[in-house]
C-alpha cells in the first residue's frame, strides 16, 4: 500500500481530516480516553467494499502503535440495505477521532460503484465487462478506488452466473482483476495517426502480432464499412474469434447507414417486441436513437455474419451504466464485451458514507434518531467479525 492509494498515514492525517475532528482528539486527550464503538453505514442499498477502508485504518494502527477492533458485518461483495452498518470500528477514541473524515473517504464511493457494477452485470450476464474508468476519476487513488470497486460488483455478480468484469484498462489495477496487466488495444488517436482504419490495424497486428486484435470501426463514420474490410484484411484471425470491432459511436450521428426508419426496422427484424413496449425517452434513445444503440449493434452483427465473419466479436462503449444495459438487456443486443467507467456514481451525494458511536466504554449511547444503529443486546449483529462490541 503505497501513500498515493491510502490518501497517507498517520503524518498526513491533520492536515487532511475536518478541523472538529482534531480538537476532538485533543479534547479527549487532555480529559481522559473512552473505548468507543462506531457504526458505519450508508443511507442507500449498496454492495459491501470495505477493503480498502479497513486496509488504511491497519496501516494506522501500526504506525500509531495501536490495535482497531473490526467485526465486518456484511462482508465484501454482499448486499447492504440502506442505513443498515457494514461494520463496527472500535478502539480508543483517542486514537480514532481524527481518522473519521479520511475512512469515510474510503468506503462510500466504492459501495456504491461496487452496486451499480453489480447492477450492470446482472442486467447483461452473458457479457464480459471491460473497467474503463481511469480517464474519468480525479487522480490514482479514486482510480484504484474504482477499479476495486467494478472487481467487487463484478464479483458479486459472477456469484450469481454472470461473467463479470474480466478486467481493466490500466496496469497499475489489473491486480484487482487477477490480471497482470491492462486491456486495450487501440485509441481514436492511433486511427488518426494511421490515417485509415485498416492500416491502424495493419500497424497494431505488426507490432503485436500475438495478442487479439480490437479495432475502432467509427472514426471515419464507416463503421460498417470499415469493420467488413477489416476482417477480409485479417481472415485468419476473424475465424479463430481473436478480432473484435469496437462500437464508439458518438451520440452526434448514427451508425452508417441508420437513420430513424432504419433503426426501428433493424430491431423488427431481430427483436419486434423490444419496441412494442412503453419507453420512456432516454430507453428510445438506447434503442433506436444516435450513438451505440441496440439497433446499431444488431446492424454490425448482422452486416458481420452476412459478410461470413460469425466469430468475429462485438465491443461496445459509450455511455454503457445501469440503465443502458438493462435496455441493451431486454432487446438482446448481441454484444460480446461492454466497455464502461459509467459504473461511477452520477451522484456523488449518494456516496457519503456516515458514523456514529454507539458505545463509550461499553454503554450504548447514540445520537437520538439513530438507534437503529444500536446492537441487540451489545452483541454482534451478524456475519461475524473479530471486533469487540
Amino acid at each position: 500500500m503505497t501513500d498515493e492509494t491510502n490518501g497517507c498515514l498517520d503524518a498526513c492525517v491533520p492536515e487532511r481530516t475536518d478541523a472538529y475532528f482534531n480538537r476532538t482528539r485533543a479534547v479527549v486527550e487532555r480529559f481522559g480516553d473512552a473505548r468507543v464503538t462506531y457504526a458505519v453505514f450508508l443511507r442507500r442499498p449498496v454492495i459491501s467494499a470495505p477493503r480498502l477502508m479497513v486496509e488504511w485504518l491497519e496501516a494506522v494502527a501500526e504506525s500509531r502503535g495501536t490495535s482497531f477492533g473490526i467485526d465486518l458485518v456484511h462482508p465484501e461483495g454482499t448486499w447492504v440495505g440502506a442505513g443498515d452498518p457494514i461494520l463496527y470500528l472500535s478502539g480508543s477514541f483517542r486514537q480514532i477521532a481524527d481518522l473519521e473524515t479520511l475512512f469515510l473517504q474510503k468506503i462510500g464511493p466504492p459501495c456504491v460503484a461496487a452496486h451499480n457494477a453489480y447492477q450492470m452485470c446482472l442486467a447483461l450476464p452473458h457479457v464480459g465487462f471491460l473497467a474503463m474508468d481511469a480517464r474519468h476519476c480525479a487522480g490514482f487513488e479514486m482510480q484504484d478506488m474504482m477499479a476495486y470497486a467494478a472487481s467487487v460488483g463484478g464479483n458479486a455478480a459472477r456469484r450469481e452466473g454472470a461473467k463479470g468484469f474480466i478486467g481493466n484498462a490500466t496496469d497499475a489495477t489489473a491486480h484487482w482483476f487477477g490480471a497482470p496487466a491492462g486491456y486495450g488495444t487501440m485509441p481514436h488517436a492511433l486511427i488518426g495517426y494511421a490515417r485509415s482504419t485498416l492500416r491502424a490495424a495493419e500497424m497494431f497486428h505488426e507490432t503485436y502480432p500475438d495478442q487479439d486484435l480490437t479495432v475502432l470501426v467509427d472514426y471515419f463514420g464507416r463503421e460498417i464499412t470499415d469493420g467488413l474490410e477489416v476482417c477480409s484484411r485479417f481472415p485468419e484471425l476473424a475465424a479463430a474469434g481473436r478480432l473484435a470491432v469496437r462500437l464508439d459511436t458518438h451520440g452526434g450521428r448514427f451508425l452508417e447507414g441508420l437513420d430513424p426508419g432504419e433503426s426501428y426496422a433493424a430491431l423488427e427484424r431481430h427483436v419486434p417486441g423490444a419496441i412494442r413496449h412503453y419507453r420512456n425517452e432516454a430507453e428510445l434513445r438506447y434503442l433506436v436513437g444516435t450513438g451505440v444503440s441496440a439497433a446499431a449493434i444488431w446492424r454490425m452483427r448482422e452486416a458481420l455474419d452476412d459478410a461470413g465473419f460469425e466469430p468475429v466479436r462485438i465491443v461496445v462503449s459509450s455511455g454503457f451504466g445501469v440503465d443502458k444495459c438493462r435496455v441493451m438487456a431486454d432487446a438482446k443486443a448481441p454484444i460480446n464485451t461492454v466497455g464502461t467507467g459509467s459504473f461511477i456514481p452520477d451522484r456523488w451525494s449518494e456516496t457519503y458514507a456516515t458514523a456514529d458511536i454507539v458505545s463509550y466504554d461499553g454503554e450504548a449511547r447514540v445520537k437520538v434518531g439513530r438507534e437503529f444503529l444500536l446492537r441487540p443486546n451489545g452483541q454482534r449483529r451478524r456475519n461475524g467479525g473479530d471486533g469487540p462490541a
